[in-house]
């Protein structure tokens, strides 16, 4: 008891540090009100580099990920062409798909996200976008319908299967969503060929990648997010279904696979400022 109060103490003073240090003083005790009284807070972000502003949730998961995305650039590399087509698969409220639209404007982004609320946030988000094709859906190793399942993770943690570490507790199944493979991603919205796969799917990647025969070859770089602490076996399957990308490297938590060089390590990371301007949710 007193070790499970401790940590819940240790995530909350976090998760406030985090909220101060992204969004600053104002959002900080914008996000403290919002946890007392239980209400949700959106807060729209502005964010130099990008045409249009977009919102986080306040007191949840969006503002680490808003960090990850735009205040660490974990997404980023250096490329001298420019990628013509996108698909992020768990694109969450949006921020990653965001970033790519505005710094290649010419790609077009399918941005796939199952959970309906996320799903809504990012509908809203990449409105102003017209090269981001948001699908509520959930990549997976076969096509059909799966239950989207909520294991207490937050916003930026809902999963296909159930997580496999003993320190979770049971999940709770939020609602059905369709599930679609790779191949079918490709081919639904005539993408011809990926240039990126970015793939952030809570541990459902171990599946994706048991078996990419039929897709791989049509992939030319990839960004994944690796889950072996929720689902063991996660980076062997990847290893394994990406054996000619020869070029690798760790970036925050994501690994980068490439097959022919089209893209390299970014160089050095630059910080950019912004602002942020209270909006009362709707």
């Amino acid at each position: 008891m007193v070790h499970d109060v401790a940590r819940a103490v240790r995530d909350h003073l976090r998760r406030r540090g985090v909220c101060l240090r992204t969004l600053g003083v104002g959002a900080a005790l914008r996000e403290a009100a919002a946890r007392l009284t239980g209400r949700q807070v959106l807060e729209e972000v502005r964010w130099c580099g990008c045409a249009h502003s977009f919102h986080v949730r306040l007191d949840s998961s969006d503002v680490p990920t808003f960090r990850q995305v735009f205040v660490k650039d974990e997404y980023g590399f250096e490329t001298d062409r420019p990628p013509r087509t996108i698909v992020d698969a768990g694109a969450n409220i949006g921020l990653a798909s965001i970033l790519f639209a505005n710094r290649y404007p010419g790609a077009r982004i399918v941005a796939i996200e199952p959970e309906a609320a996320n799903f809504a946030l990012l509908q809203a988000n990449v409105a102003p976008y017209p090269a981001i094709i948001p699908v509520q859906a959930a990549l997976w190793c076969t096509d059909g319908e799966i239950d989207l399942l909520d294991p207490g993770l937050g916003h930026w943690g809902y999963m296909i299967d159930p997580p496999e570490s003993p320190e979770h507790g049971p999940a709770r199944v939020c609602h059905r969503v369709r599930a679609l493979t790779v191949e079918r991603v490709i081919d639904e919205f005539g993408l011809g060929r990926l240039d990126l796969l970015k793939v952030d799917i809570e541990g459902a990647e171990r599946e994706v990648f048991s078996d990419t025969s039929r897709w791989i070859d049509r992939v030319d770089a990839i960004i994944v997010e690796e889950h072996d602490r929720l689902k063991p076996g996660c980076s062997a399957s990847i290893r394994q279904g990406t054996p000619d990308f020869t070029t690798q490297w760790q970036q925050g938590e994501n690994l980068f696979l490439v097959r022919d060089g089209r893209i390299g390590p970014r160089r050095r990371l630059v910080r950019r400022p912004f602002a942020t301007r209270h909006r009362p949710r709707p």
